[in-house]
């Protein structure tokens, strides 16, 4: 559709977006404002969610998320495929009431900006205000996120990232300080990165936990976001019995996928109903951190109404750009 987007949609032709032309178009703060927002309307009842479905064959894994967000007039999935050691994602959007296709996103970055996003959400409402030192564990392509969501939402002096692999841990602090202004340096182990950090950051695919829990201050912000099945845990059960305040996503998703929460629920040692959902803290609904000494800990595993709502906003700053090619249908 090169050049003429609003043509395109007075004849409703869908339009396919690359992961350039998503790029351009979408940042940070964009989709932090479109989280918070999607996920107090789930909080009030008023979008609709489908935990991830996955379709496991010898060669590769195909995962599906589904909702609808009539706000935004919009209904459909993200899809992203895994295999050989790589992972591709789309997302499919279709107008709420017609049911007409509206748009075929490339989500790859999209999807990265949304995981961060979602955790710089929590941030915001379950770290202390005072909150200045983080400590991130990943140096790969969704640490970026995780790191890009706390430098837009907080005045941070310093974040230690431990990852490893030293020598790209070293070029990934490098190139994140400069894209973002803040000081973001390698730290030199699991403890170091822990230790005197007013916000931790789990995005790892680690199936054994990073830390210990007694390396963790009074008043520290926990966000988990690496463990998204049973396979990973990145958190130990410890680690999660200090936390004062679990907030998860979605209560049914958590259920489903919440590695680092399972072996505790096997037990009994802990129980959906303790957990609160992160739009019921943006509501007010539920409390999330109430003293400064409580330990708040996000288990982040994502939901379509989050990929839909960051979508929708990169859509709605189509016609001051003209980016995307017509689908035939």
């Amino acid at each position: 559709m090169k050049g003429n987007h609003e043509s395109l949609l007075e004849r409703r032709m869908a339009v396919y977006l690359n992961e350039d032309e998503v790029t351009a178009l979408l940042d940070m703060p964009m989709a932090m404002d479109a989280v918070e927002q999607v996920m107090a309307a789930h909080a009030r009842g008023e979008v609709i969610d489908f935990p991830r479905q996955r379709v496991r064959l010898p060669g590769s894994i195909t995962h599906m998320l589904q909702g609808g967000v009539p706000a935004v007039n919009l209904t459909g999935f993200k899809v992203y495929t895994s295999a050989g050691g790589r992972a591709r994602f789309w997302v499919h959007l279709f107008d709420a009431t017609s049911g007409v296709a509206v748009a075929v996103l490339e989500a790859d970055r999209l999807g990265m900006i949304r995981t961060g996003a979602a955790g710089g959400v929590a941030a915001k409402y379950l770290a202390r205000s005072d909150a200045r030192i983080a400590g991130v564990f990943g140096g790969g392509w969704q640490a970026e996120g995780q790191i890009l969501a706390l430098c837009a939402g907080r005045a941070l002096e310093r974040i230690k990232v431990f990852a490893r692999n030293r020598e790209r841990l070293m070029a990934f602090c490098e190139r994140m300080s400069r894209s973002t202004g803040f000081a973001v340096v390698p730290s030199s182990s699991a403890e170091e990165t822990v230790r005197g950090s007013d916000i931790v950051v789990t995005i790892t695919s680690s199936p054994k936990p990073l830390f210990e829990a007694d390396w963790l201050e009074p008043g520290v912000h926990i966000t988990a976001a690496g463990s998204n099945s049973l396979a990973r845990q990145e958190l130990s059960e410890a680690t999660v019995r200090r936390a004062d305040v679990v907030c998860v996503d979605a209560r049914e998703t958590a259920i489903r996928e919440a590695g680092d929460l399972m072996p505790l629920l096997e037990k009994g040692r802990t129980h959906p109903g303790r957990w609160v959902e992160l739009g019921e803290v943006i509501t007010g609904a539920r409390s999330g951190r109430t003293e400064p000494d409580q330990i708040t800990l996000f288990e982040s595993q994502g939901m379509a109404i989050q990929d839909i709502a960051v979508a929708a906003r990169v859509l709605q700053a189509l016609p001051d750009h003209g980016v995307g090619t017509a689908l035939p249908y």
